[in-house]
């Protein structure tokens, strides 16, 4: 449904999901369905950025108490 960006699927999707062991996800998105609908369809996607800050993220946990932030900055320059 997502990678067809065929939204039409949806509320059938959400009627099957609350019969299922997903009834809390299909509630959620039940409350939000104008903002599902719309992901579903735009042509928009904020994967690059949620990469960038999951990458930062793992440099910060690997040099947790090592480094301060000079040490970081030049870290994350240096693996771009």
């Amino acid at each position: 449904m997502i990678r067809k960006k065929n939204e039409g699927e949806l509320d059938a999707w959400i009627e099957r999901a609350k019969a299922s062991l997903v009834a809390s996800l299909a509630n959620g998105i039940m409350r939000d369905r104008a903002a599902v609908r719309a992901a579903i369809i735009s042509a928009w996607s904020n994967g690059q950025t949620e990469g960038q800050i999951t990458k930062l993220k793992l440099v910060k946990r690997q040099m947790y108490g090592r480094a301060k932030l000079d040490l970081l900055e030049a870290r994350l320059i240096g693996a771009t």
